[in-house]
């Protein structure tokens, strides 16, 4: 029996990394008995060219489908699709509340300046040019996530040009871009491994309760220990330092207005879903 790093899926198969050396798998019967999908980025134990077992994972992301991250690059358009600063931080809330370290990265900078420093204050790295996110990537096994047509794999292709990944133009009816990945794998880049994933023009909410949504914002998190009640929604209770933090500037204001955003879509799910249990059988 050997153990693998899960590198790419591709109709039903999965190519194995071990020791340098590349074996093509595939899953046994029994995982879908267990409810188990081995992913992309898994350690697995194999034999006879067939998966028998996966290790337990640090952490994984549903869209996309990948195991074992140590960070996401979140590509955002500085023109193209429009920017948009809920977008960010509904990602950057994803990555807190699958505790994976997130970074930002701003394409298409020559066409729009923007200034994040105020992102870079709450401890969320900034980059623009693709030398300086080269060393990123050292070591490390790296997602690079975003909204379709930002330049994912625009980017990709300039960080290593070797991958020729496919890119697609914007479409002008819809304002975003072509779908031109088509699956999850990792490729070996600057000594760690990156993933471009399939581009989306939405996304899947997971956080479904206020305190996880308070502890996945950063900043918001730290200054609420100082709220009067523990579990402050900071919208009508009075005594609340998030609040107070916007008022002089503490906190941004636009994170707060994606946070009261995000709290009212929580509660509003929610009320549906006590709705539907109240009707009968």
């Amino acid at each position: 029996m050997q153990t693998g790093r899960i590198i790419r899926l591709l109709g039903g198969f999965y190519t194995v990394n071990s020791e340098g050396k590349i074996f093509e798998t595939r899953a046994r019967g029994n995982f879908r008995k267990k409810n188990v999908k081995p992913l992309v980025g898994d350690f697995v134990d194999f034999e006879n060219d067939y998966i028998l077992a996966v290790h337990d994972r640090r952490n994984f992301l549903v869209r996309p489908a990948i195991a074992n991250i140590d960070q996401v690059v979140v590509v955002m358009s500085s023109v193209e699709p429009k920017f948009n600063r809920n977008l960010m931080d509904r990602f950057l809330v994803l990555l807190e509340h699958r505790h994976i370290h997130g970074m930002i990265y701003l394409t298409k900078t020559d066409l729009s300046k923007l200034d994040l420093s105020d992102y870079e204050s709450i401890g969320y790295e900034v980059f623009e040019r693709p030398a300086d996110l080269l060393y990123e990537l050292k070591d490390k096994v790296t997602v690079f996530m975003g909204q379709t047509g930002v330049g994912k794999s625009t980017l990709l292709n300039k960080i290593a040009p070797e991958l020729k990944l496919a890119t697609g133009e914007i479409s002008i009816a819809l304002g975003r871009g072509k779908h031109t990945t088509r699956h999850v794998e990792l490729y070996e880049v600057a000594s760690g491994r990156i993933a471009d994933t399939p581009g989306f023009s939405s996304l899947d909410y997971e956080v479904d309760n206020i305190p996880e949504l308070n502890r996945c914002f950063i900043d918001i998190y730290e200054i609420s220990a100082a709220c009067k009640f523990r579990e402050c929604t900071h919208t009508h209770e009075p005594s609340c330092a998030v609040k107070l933090a916007v008022g002089n500037g503490e906190i941004i204001k636009s994170r707060f207005e994606s946070f009261l955003q995000l709290s009212s879509e929580i509660n509003k799910t929610r009320e549906v879903y006590q709705k539907n249990a109240k009707k009968p059988q």
